[in-house]
């Protein structure tokens, strides 16, 4: 009886432990979302100034950020 009160009390309170994690998963959705962004800019200007090729590579670059 012991060893299910002390499991009962981990299941119900280790998810608060991990709720701490969504400020730091939040910031690391930032950090990619202004490299993106940097790489979107860049990509731009690149594209604008006729350096099609560089503008492929950055805005490639800004897209693969998003996957995996």
């Amino acid at each position: 009886m012991k060893n299910f009160l002390t499991l009962t009390f981990i299941i119900l309170f280790s998810g608060s432990a991990f709720a701490g994690s969504c400020p730091m998963m939040a910031k690391k959705i930032d950090a990619k979302i202004a490299e993106a962004q940097e790489l979107r800019d860049a990509g731009m200007n690149a594209h604008k100034s006729g350096d099609h090729a560089k503008s492929e590579e950055l805005l490639n670059k800004a897209l693969e950020l998003f996957k995996g």
